[in-house]
């Protein structure tokens, strides 16, 4: 496969999972404050920190108030994380492949385009979590098109990989928000408000069912949530279950076994992945979440950028920079 192709189809996979989960990000602080006592102050500007681009938003929007941080994570055209400008690339990147995916993936994420474009016009803060639901129904439908439209080819292992790298890193991230950020205060760990907190994180991360079947215990805990979210092997949105997938694409493409590794791409990865294998949940706390997190994050960077250099390099005309923005 032309690694221009295989490049494309990447990244046409990483935006549409990364505009679905800018929408979980922002739905993890308006469950919190659906559910929390009045009397708690609304927490946004921790949602601008944990982007990585507070410089771009005080420059651009000053205090973080709920509508300037929803206007900057959803229809802001200058950001180029937002999530109307994930959907504007990911349809450049599914137009510089229209001869190798289907007409419906095109279709789709068109319609998932246009979804967000329109409603940028005149969306008000009460509708905010209905749209926030359309933005994930449309990502999933995006992802059962592919599946049902195109042949699991070399391209579908791509576009697999760079959907779920995007999860597990945007998983992390949602977790990190919770878990280092937004609780109000020390005193508020382990009361109402704490719990009220981590149910609104399991059901931003479509987990809150799945924990709630696997967990013998009533109570949720910091520790059990941790433990669901990274290192569960089955759920498809934890940390461990998205590697173990990029993973096996990553082999399936170069044609070697799991467990060996013939390029740093397949060390990388398995590496990372065998890393988690071994974990527990008290390792990673013992250790502090939020620096395992922040050390997570870099190795799946890593994990992407050896992909980049073993599968996808076009030269120096493509160039770092290119991808750099991309991250």
């Amino acid at each position: 496969m032309l690694s221009r192709v295989a490049d494309s189809i990447y990244w046409l996979n990483r935006y549409i999972e990364r505009a679905e989960n800018v929408a979980r990000f922002l739905e993890v602080n308006l469950n919190l404050i659906l559910d929390l006592p009045t009397r708690v102050q609304q927490q946004w500007q921790p949602l601008v920190a944990t982007t990585g681009d507070k410089a771009f938003f005080e420059q651009h929007y000053g205090d973080a108030t709920a509508e300037n941080v929803i206007q900057f994570l959803t229809f802001d055209r200058q950001y180029p994380n937002s999530l109307i400008s994930c959907l504007q690339r990911a349809r450049e990147n599914a137009r510089s492949v229209r001869e190798v995916i289907s007409t419906e993936m095109w279709q789709q994420v068109n319609a998932f385009y246009l979804l967000v474009s329109n409603t940028a016009e005149d969306l008000a803060l009460a509708d905010l979590n209905q749209f926030l639901e359309e933005v994930r129904k449309a990502s999933h439908l995006f992802a059962g098109v592919m599946d049902a439209t195109i042949t699991h080819n070399e391209g579908w292992h791509f576009g697999q990989m760079g959907r779920l790298l995007e999860r597990a890193d945007k998983t992390s991230r949602i977790l990190d928000v919770k878990y280092f950020i937004l609780l109000p205060s020390v005193e508020d760990v382990g009361t109402p408000i704490d719990e009220l907190g981590w149910i609104a994180l399991l059901k931003s991360t479509s987990a809150y069912e799945m924990y709630r079947k696997r967990s013998r215990r009533h109570l949720i805990t910091p520790a059990e949530v941790a433990d669901f979210l990274i290192l569960d092997a089955e759920f498809p949105r934890s940390i461990r279950f998205c590697l173990i997938q990029v993973e096996r694409s990553l082999h399936l493409i170069s044609g070697s076994p799991i467990g060996t590794w013939h390029n740093p791409a397949e060390r990388s990865i398995g590496r990372l992945r065998s890393e988690l294998e071994y974990l527990t949940v008290e390792d990673i706390i013992e250790g502090g979440m939020h620096q395992f997190l922040d050390r997570l994050q870099k190795q799946m960077n890593q994990v992407d950028q050896e992909i980049f250099k073993t599968f996808l390099d076009l030269g120096p005309v493509h160039a770092d920079a290119q991808r750099q923005s991309q991250l």
